[in-house]
């Protein structure tokens, strides 16, 4: 069997949750339309057995990192660090971009970090369904021209185009290696972290853009029964007013959020499921190392 780790790493919001999805088949990171949505690194297990004798066994362990921008808090510094450090851990880094070089200093910045590492680099030009040819052309001969990498693809990500072709470029550079995770697993995140990152998602969904990077998920109790899970959680947040605006006028929004949550989790669980939320406010959480400590975003 060839087996390894692939990190994906770019700028917030360039589609990188997005592909993971694509290439599992199924949803382990949440999605959504404000950059920074990815906190925690996540990992997503792609196995495939050789159906002929020309394939090969793969085993491929996918890292779904924050976006990388410059830090405005500790939260942010420790976002950023996560996604660095990837560059150390893996066999293939995949740099996602939407955009031309000069479009903007973020893109430049990382790839200028890559210059200095030896890893094997594939350029993705993500978001081709919203690209014209000739931007897309521009993009791929400006980064062509860096000599950086050693392979460059266009996708759709939310579509999946060009999906299978990017798994058997990484599946050429692997080596052999062992199984690191059984072959029906595709995230070694507990429920309990999945089960969060849906009501993050969720509330993300529903809240005006004051208010997003300011919350973090906190499940309380969490309770299997025969035919029910029990889930507490609490959605904590920055400031009184966010809290208001979090509840909505007569509960109304929180309401939406722990009807949406509570059906995907339903569908993550395959049990009914008894959700009840609590808002709590606490201050300037992103910058207390306790607190990112506590929320599982620092050791």
């Amino acid at each position: 069997m060839k087996s390894g780790f692939v990190g994906i790493i770019g700028r917030p919001n360039v589609g990188k949750s997005t592909l993971l999805n694509a290439i599992l088949g199924e949803k382990i990171a949440i999605t959504t339309d404000k950059p920074q949505t990815t906190r925690n690194s996540i990992r997503g297990i792609y196995t495939r057995f050789a159906q002929t004798k020309e394939e090969e066994d793969v085993q491929m362990i996918f890292i779904d990192t924050p976006g990388i921008h410059k830090p405005k808090n500790k939260l942010g510094e420790a976002m950023t660090a996560m996604a660095v450090n990837t560059f150390r851990e893996v066999e293939v880094v995949l740099f996602l971009v939407d955009d031309e070089l000069d479009a903007g200093p973020g893109d430049r910045y990382i790839l200028e970090m890559l210059r200095d590492v030896d890893t094997p680099k594939f350029l993705i030009i993500n978001k081709m369904d919203k690209l014209d040819p000739d931007k897309f052309k521009r993009i791929y001969e400006q980064y062509e021209a860096t000599g950086v990498f050693q392979q460059i693809f266009g996708t759709s990500a939310i579509s999946g185009q060009n999906v299978d072709r990017i798994l058997r470029s990484i599946t050429e550079i692997l080596t052999e290696g062992p199984q690191y995770f059984p072959e029906d697993m595709v995230t070694d995140h507990p429920e309990r972290f999945i089960v969060s990152e849906i009501i993050r998602e969720k509330t993300l969904m529903y809240l005006s853009e004051e208010v997003p990077h300011g919350i973090a998920i906190e499940i309380e109790s969490y309770k299997e029964e025969k035919n029910l899970t029990r889930i507490g959680a609490v959605i904590h947040c920055e400031k009184k007013s966010h809290k208001g605006i979090i509840i909505g006028k007569d509960g109304k929004k929180l309401k939406g959020i722990g009807k949406a949550a509570r059906e995907e989790i339903e569908g993550l669980l395959g049990t009914k499921v008894f959700l009840e939320l609590w808002v709590k406010v606490r201050e300037n959480w992103r910058d207390s190392d306790f607190a990112l400590s506590n929320f599982g975003y620092k050791e």
